[in-house]
């Protein structure tokens, strides 16, 4: 009787595991453990700028679907549809002009920012010399400190009873409000910046007998702003929060008038439009002074 041929089990690796990109690491208890190698291929990660934009239009997505829902339940608030047909007929004409208290939201917009630009002028011109001068001179830091203290937090609207006592006129009232709102910022960020150089920079200016121009020049002012335009952008943003507010108060052509003006007349979608057109507007001022930020930037 013939013998049978036992076949007898490899213990090395199987020749497959090779084709296959893997080995064989022997552990610790003797078992073999299979463990892949890497091949080199790496997932590609989508751009930044990609997932940036994804996650901004999944929440303009999100924001929508829950304004839709809040207008089918509630009744009274109007849908995004009924929204983007009003503005699509009050943008198709924002510069008409059927006399003095019936204009297009285009020219209402632009009388806001007349308005906001000249307050928020007058408030620079004034604010930061005086930011500088307070925080350069003790004496003059401890005497504006208690009255920076107690105004900064009074409500814009409270001054304009003010305004309108002294100018007896809404539109020059509501300037008025806007410069004294706009000051406390530009004032406070420039003193700030100031009291933050170090005591060397103006030691060295002493032992080198350097002018208050020149030491204002070259030390001074690249050291300051930074801080000084982020107090300009505070103000900005104060200026033109409050120009609505004012403007719904004293009447005449501006976006806050608008405002009141459709909530009179019942039209809760042109309020919505002219929130959206704040906002916009608002954004759009940031943006330019955060611009200027990064390109007069001393860091």
């Amino acid at each position: 009787m013939s013998a049978v041929p036992i076949p007898i089990r490899a213990t090395g690796p199987h020749p497959a595991a090779a084709t296959l990109g893997t080995r064989v690491d022997a552990a610790k208890n003797g078992r073999r453990v299979a463990k892949p190698v890497s091949t080199g291929y790496r997932r590609a990660r989508a751009p930044e700028w990609a997932l940036q934009l994804f996650a901004m239009l999944a929440g303009i997505a999100v924001f929508i679907a829950l304004w839709e829902i809040v207008a089918r339940q509630g009744g009274r608030i109007p849908g995004p549809g009924i929204v983007w047909k009003a503005a699509v007929t009050i943008f198709s004409d924002p510069f008409y002009s059927k006399g003095p208290n019936d204009q297009g939201i285009g020219w209402n917009v632009i009388s806001s920012l007349k308005r906001v630009g000249i307050g928020f002028g007058l408030a620079a011109a004034v604010g930061i010399p005086l930011g500088f001068l307070i925080g350069r001179f003790k004496f003059l830091s401890d005497m504006a400190a208690p009255i920076i203290a107690m105004l900064k937090p009074v409500s814009p609207l409270a001054w304009l009873p003010i305004g309108l006592l002294l100018f007896k006129a809404a539109n020059p009232a509501a300037i008025y409000v806007i410069f004294v709102c706009s000051l406390w910022p530009m004032i406070v960020n420039t003193a700030v910046g100031v009291r933050q150089i170090p005591q060397d920079y103006l030691n060295v200016a002493r032992v080198l007998n350097l002018s208050e121009w020149k030491v204002f020049t070259t030390i001074l002012f690249p050291a300051v702003l930074p801080y000084m335009i982020t107090g300009v952008r505070l103000s900005i943003g104060v200026a033109w929060l409050v120009i609505v507010a004012a403007e719904m108060l004293t009447g005449g052509v501006g976006i806050g008038f608008w405002v009141w003006d459709e909530w009179n007349n019942l039209k809760v979608e042109h309020i919505i439009i002219a929130i959206f057109t704040i906002g916009i507007v608002g954004l759009l001022l940031e943006q330019a002074l955060v611009l200027l930020a990064k390109r007069f930037s001393y860091n």
